[in-house]
C-alpha cells in the first residue's frame, strides 16, 4: 500500500487507477474502525496582514515547515468561511507547489467550489488542481525503492522510519485522492463511474486504513507529536468520509468492490466525523460541512428523505455564529430551516445568502435553485419562473434541465400569463434536446430524463401532446414531497392541482401517452395523500400504477418508483417485512428505465435503515 513508490509513478496515476483490477492485489476486505475545542477563530484582518506579511517576508527559496503551512492553511480557511475567496486562493497558490498543505488547501478550494456548483468547468479546475496537489504531496512522502506497507512498519515496533512529516504528506496524499475521487462521483451517477471512481481510491483508502493503524499505536504508546492533533483531524475527515460515501453506494456496486479490499460503514463515518468536527484540528469545520452535505443533500437526493436536523442544527451553532455573514454556513442555515417546514425564514435566509458576497455568484446559483424549488412548494409558477430564468442565464451547470424546468414551470401557468412572460413554451421544449452535454464522455441522468419528457414536442410529431403536470413531476425525481410533507398547507394545495388534472385527464381523447400519464397523476397524488397521513387512499393510488405496468408505452420509471412509495407506507403502518419484500421487488425486478442509478441508491439507504438490528 501505502508508501507506493516516487514521481514516475504518480505521473502514471491515471493509468494505474484505470487498470486497478488488474494491477493492485487484492487485500481482504476489513473496516476501518476507530475534546471539546472548536476551530479556531481569526480575526479577517489580521489574516489578511499575515497573508501580505508572508508573502513579503518568505524567499523563494524557502523551506516552508510543517508547522507554518498548517497555521497558513488554517487562516486561508478562516477567510474562505468568511466570504474572501481571492484572499484564501492568493495566500496559497504562491506556495501550492512548494508545501503540501498549502497544496491540499488551494486545491480543497477549488474542489469544493466544484462540488457545491456542480459545474463542468469547475469540476475540470478541480481534477487539475488536485493532480498538482498530489505531485506536491507525493515529495513530502518517505521515499523508497520497493512498496512498503506500514503494516510491516508496525510489525517491528517502530515509527522512526516515518518523520511527522511524512505522516502528515501520507495523509495530505491520501485526502487529495479522496477528493479526486469525489468529483468522479459528483460527474455521473452512472453505474459504471461509480465502479472506476470506487477503483481510483482503493490507494487512498490504504493510506487511510494504515493511519488509523498508526493513530492508534500513538495513542497507545502516549508517544509525543508536536502536531498529533492535526494529524488525529486529518485520519478522522478521512476515514469518516470515506466509509460515509462508500456506505451510500447499491449493494451491487458494493459487492464487486469488495472483491478489491474494501467497504463501507455509516455509523463508523459518521461517528469519526461527529469527533472530527468536535475537535481542535484545522480540518473541523470540515467534518461539519461534510456531515451537513449528508443530512441537508445526500439523504433527500440519494436517500430516503428522512433527515437528523437535530445534529445538522447542533453542528451547524457553533460556526454559525463564528461566521454570521459566511455564505457557506448562511446556506446551511436556510437548508435546514427548509427541511423543517419553516419556508418563508428559509426565503429570507436565502436571500440574505445572495446579498452578503458578489465574489463567488456560484453561490447565488445554489440559492436561484433552491428558490426556485420552494416557489415550486407553494406554486407560486411567476416567481419560480423567474428563478428558472436566472439559472437559464446565468449558470452552467446543466442548460438541459434549466430550460426544461423554465418550460415545466411556464406549462403550469395560464395561457395569458405565459404570454406576458413573452416566451415560447413548445420553442423551449425543443431546446432541450441540444442542450444535452457529456461528462467524461457519458450523459447526465436527469438531463437524458429531461431529453425524453420533451420528446413529446417535437416538430416530429404531427401536433405537441402537453405534459401533465411536468413541474410537479420534476418535483418528484427531486424528492421534494418530503420536503413538503412538514407544510400540510402546502400539502393540501398540491392536492388540489393534482385533482383538477386528473379530472381533466379523463375527459381526454385517446392517445399514445395517456395511459402512462393517468399513472404519472396516481403517483402524484398518492404522494400528497401520504404526505396528508391518508394511506388507505395513497395505497389505491400506487396500486392503480403497479396494476397498470403492462399498458406502459414509455414512463416505464414509474411501477419500480412507485413501489418504493408503497414499501414506505408500509413501514409507516407498521409492516416492516411487507415494506422490505416491496423495496427488494422495486431493486430486483426492473431495470433500463429512467433514473434506475438514483432509485436503486434511494433503495439502499432504505434497507439499510429498516434492516439494522433493533441494538443499533
Amino acid at each position: 500500500m501505502a508508501l507506493v513508490g516516487n514521481g514516475a509513478e504518480l505521473e502514471a496515476d491515471e493509468d494505474i487507477f484505470e487498470d486497478a483490477l488488474e494491477t493492485i492485489p487484492v487485500s481482504s476486505p476489513s473496516d476501518m474502525e476507530g475534546s471539546s475545542h472548536h476551530f479556531t477563530a481569526f480575526d479577517s484582518k489580521q489574516a489578511s496582514g499575515h497573508h501580505e506579511a508572508s508573502n513579503l517576508s518568505r524567499s523563494a527559496s524557502a523551506k516552508i515547515s510543517l508547522n507554518t503551512g498548517l497555521e497558513e492553511c488554517a487562516v486561508a480557511l478562516n477567510l474562505f468561511l468568511s466570504n474572501k475567496f481571492s484572499d484564501a486562493l492568493e495566500l496559497l497558490r504562491p506556495w501550492a507547489k512548494d508545501s503540501m498543505y498549502h497544496a491540499l488547501g488551494y486545491s480543497t478550494i477549488v474542489v469544493l467550489q466544484a462540488v457545491m456548483t456542480f459545474e463542468q468547468q469547475d469540476i475540470q479546475n478541480g481534477i487539475s488542481a488536485m493532480k498538482d496537489a498530489l505531485q506536491t504531496c507525493q515529495r513530502y512522502r518517505k521515499k523508497s525503492t520497493v512498496v512498503e506497507s506500514f503494516s510491516s512498519l508496525l510489525s517491528r515496533g517502530s515509527l522512526e522510519q516515518l518523520t511527522e512529516e511524512e505522516m502528515h504528506a501520507e495523509i495530505c496524499y491520501a485526502e487529495c485522492l479522496l477528493q479526486k475521487a469525489a468529483l468522479t462521483f459528483v460527474q455521473d451517477e452512472n453505474m459504471i463511474s461509480f465502479i472506476k471512481g470506487g477503483l481510483k481510491i482503493r490507494t487512498s483508502y490504504q493510506i487511510y486504513k494504515e493511519c488509523l493503524s498508526i493513530l492508534h499505536v500513538i495513542e497507545k504508546n502516549k508517544l509525543e507529536q508536536q502536531l498529533f492533533y492535526e494529524f488525529e483531524g486529518g485520519v478522522k475527515l478521512g476515514v469518516g468520509a470515506f466509509n460515509l460515501m462508500l456506505s451510500l453506494l447499491p449493494a451491487r456496486i458494493i459487492r464487486l468492490l469488495e472483491f478489491i479490499g474494501f467497504s463501507g460503514n455509516r455509523e463508523l463515518g459518521l461517528m469519526q466525523l461527529r469527533e472530527g468536527a468536535s475537535g481542535r484540528s484545522m480540518r473541523a469545520p470540515l467534518c461539519c460541512l461534510t456531515i451537513l452535505g449528508f443530512h441537508t443533500y445526500i439523504c433527500l437526493i440519494l436517500g430516503t428523505g428522512e433527515v437528523n436536523i437535530v445534529e445538522a442544527e447542533s453542528l451547524l451553532a457553533p460556526f454559525l455564529q463564528q461566521f454570521p455573514n459566511g455564505s457557506l454556513m448562511l446556506f446551511y442555515h436556510a437548508r435546514i430551516e427548509l427541511l423543517k417546514g419553516n419556508v418563508e425564514e428559509a426565503q429570507e435566509t436565502f436571500r440574505k445568502c445572495i446579498s452578503v458576497q458578489e465574489e463567488w455568484k456560484q453561490f447565488h446559483h445554489l440559492c436561484y435553485w433552491e428558490l426556485m424549488w420552494i416557489y415550486v412548494f407553494e406554486q407560486n409558477w411567476m416567481q419560480a419562473y423567474y428563478y428558472s430564468d436566472l439559472l437559464c442565464k446565468e449558470s452552467k451547470w446543466s442548460k438541459a434541465i434549466y430550460v426544461f424546468l423554465k418550460a415545466a414551470i411556464l406549462s403550469m401557468l395560464p395561457e395569458e400569463d405565459v404570454v406576458s412572460t413573452k416566451e415560447n413554451v413548445v420553442a423551449l421544449f425543443r431546446q432541450v434536446e441540444s442542450l444535452k452535454q457529456r461528462i467524461a464522455g457519458k450523459s447526465i441522468p436527469t438531463e437524458k430524463f429531461a431529453v425524453r419528457k420533451a420528446r413529446r414536442y417535437s416538430p416530429m410529431l404531427p401536433a405537441p401532446v402537453k405534459l401533465v403536470l411536468p413541474a410537479l413531476e420534476m418535483m418528484y425525481v427531486w424528492n421534494g414531497f418530503p420536503v413538503v410533507s412538514k407544510r400540510k398547507d402546502l400539502s393540501e394545495n398540491l392536492l388540489v392541482t393534482v385533482e383538477k388534472a386528473e379530472a381533466a385527464l379523463q375527459k381526454e381523447n385517446s392517445n399514445d401517452y395517456l395511459t402512462d400519464d393517468e399513472c404519472l397523476v396516481k403517483l402524484l397524488k398518492g404522494c400528497c395523500l401520504k404526505n396528508l397521513q391518508r394511506p388507505l387512499q395513497a395505497e389505491l393510488c400506487f396500486n392503480h400504477v403497479i396494476q397498470s405496468e403492462k399498458l406502459l408505452k414509455y414512463d416505464h420509471y414509474l411501477v419500480p418508483f412507485t413501489l418504493f412509495e408503497l414499501a414506505f407506507l408500509h413501514k409507516s403502518q407498521g409492516e416492516m417485512d411487507k415494506a422490505i419484500k416491496v423495496l427488494e421487488t422495486a431493486r430486483n425486478n426492473y431495470k433500463d428505465y429512467s433514473m434506475e442509478s438514483r432509485l436503486h441508491f434511494r433503495i439502499q439507504a432504505a434497507l439499510h435503515l429498516w434492516k439494522k438490528p433493533p441494538s443499533n
